[in-house]
């Protein structure tokens, strides 16, 4: 027998009006949402409830909640309390829930347990984009950003200040036990023993609470430092050609002859996932994540996203081109980042050998000729990108890159008003980065159906 939801039926006939969509005119993008929702795939998290015992209170239909936090996160309203509070408010969000008012913590929860298939829709609506031709993996370009983590900046230690705070804790916690034990004794002689007490005092619980976390964060410091040591030992063992670049040391190593992290190596209590990053537009840092994506020239549909703690761009252009082909079966036939993307070991990787690469070296270049054919055979990898770069068909396709891409995050961040994660966890937070991707992309959709509906 199957789960039993509550009643939710988008052809229920009303007395005033006798439908609800006409409340809305036809071309609305609610109306929109709710037709692609019903059109994608969701046993998922259908299936979830299937894999309950069936007590309790129904709960909302599942194409109600996904409708509602798609409609959300297209419009820039994002927070469940905002969400419930449309639902009252909002025609658009009445007409989505068919009247129903999920409370907020049923908005949240809801997202909570199945934020990892509302990531995978992504991929859905993106070929659903492929299908009408939005979508030809001829150029795609590639970008980051740094989005703020749901965690303060304030509240980040360093590996320095986790020792000396893990010393003042453990201090502090004897001092606090110890007058727990002394009240006991008291407590003892005046009431007698073998009674019930209260249980530890809160300011106990919370140090306690606390000291646990920085140890935790403390040993995961540790753990990276010697895995650090360990892979640059290996690269050192493995033979290398040209000079050698300087690489800022990730450890040090302890008087005792330990592998230790560096005294300001950081990690957040809120959101240990998250990382301080800079970020070069406002020349200021911050608690956050970078999230990356690949943007198809044709109508900028986003066809790659990943979110990393890495606070630069180097590792990520062969990432996110895979993860483009791991969406779409298939690589681009040109692919355009900035400097910071750009290394030998990538533009020569393997996965990407049939991609038409065009990422600038981050160095500066150097004067071998202005034509290709003046290069020598021992050309470099930076030299030979220069004179592609140089010559008209790469400098016309380098330089789309940033009327593709840039726009992209404009529409996020300052049009849509997305500037910060809801939710913890590197997990959380990339498929919450695909749920904004693919709303994006929805509305790519939408507006490509209007046009051609009016043409």
């Amino acid at each position: 027998m199957g789960k039993t939801f509550r009643s939710y039926d988008m052809n229920q006939q009303l007395l005033l009006p006798p439908d609800l969509r006409q409340w809305l005119r036809p071309d609305h993008l609610a109306l929109y949402v709710s037709d692609v929702v019903e059109s994608l795939d969701l046993s998922g998290i259908l299936k979830v409830y299937e894999e309950g015992d069936g007590r309790g209170r129904p709960p909302y239909h599942p194409a109600l909640m996904v409708k509602l936090l798609i409609y959300g996160y297209c419009i820039g309203k994002m927070s469940s309390r905002k969400l419930e509070q449309a639902t009252y408010d909002d025609v658009a969000f009445r007409v989505l829930s068919c009247n129903q008012q999920p409370d907020h913590d049923s908005i949240a929860g809801f997202r909570k347990r199945h934020l990892k298939e509302l990531g995978r829709l992504f991929v859905q609506v993106l070929q659903l984009c492929e299908r009408v031709g939005l979508v030809k993996l001829g150029h795609v370009a590639i970008d980051g950003t740094k989005i703020k983590a749901n965690a303060s900046k304030y509240q980040s230690l360093s590996y320095a200040r986790m020792k000396d705070a893990e010393q003042e804790l453990v201090t502090e916690v004897a001092r606090l036990l110890g007058e727990a034990q002394r009240i006991d004794e008291e407590e003892d002689e005046l009431y007698g023993k073998g009674k019930r007490g209260d249980e530890l005092p809160e300011e106990l619980r919370d140090r306690e609470t606390r000291l646990a976390r920085i140890r935790a964060l403390k040993a995961e410091l540790e753990e990276e430092a010697k895995a650090a040591a360990e892979q640059e030992r290996a690269e050192k063992e493995k033979p290398t050609t040209g000079a050698k670049r300087y690489r800022r040391p990730k450890w040090q190593i302890s008087d005792q002859g330990e592998i230790l992290p560096l005294p300001k190596s950081k990690r957040n209590l809120t959101d240990p996932d998250s990382r301080m990053m800079k970020d070069l537009v406002t020349q200021s840092f911050q608690q956050g994540y970078n999230a990356q994506i690949g943007v198809d020239a044709q109508a900028q549909i986003i066809v790659g996203a990943k979110v990393v703690q890495a606070g630069n761009d180097q590792q990520q252009l062969v990432p996110v081109l895979q993860q483009v082909a791991q969406n779409l079966g298939r690589m681009p036939e040109a692919a355009s980042a900035d400097g910071g993307y750009f290394s030998a070991a990538a533009l020569t990787h393997e996965a990407v050998r049939g991609v038409n690469l065009h990422v600038p070296p981050n160095q500066r270049e150097p004067d071998i000729g202005s034509l290709a054919e003046t290069l020598p055979a021992s050309a470099t990898v930076q030299q030979r990108m220069w004179e592609k770069l140089k010559s008209p068909e790469g400098r016309a396709i380098y330089h789309l890159r940033q009327a593709i891409v840039e726009p992209v995050f404009a529409q996020i961040k300052h049009i849509r008003g997305f500037r910060q994660f809801l939710l913890r966890g590197l997990a959380q937070v990339e498929a919450e980065w695909l749920l904004v991707c693919m709303t994006h992309n929805l509305l790519k959709l939408f507006r490509a159906t209007k046009q051609a509906q009016m043409a």
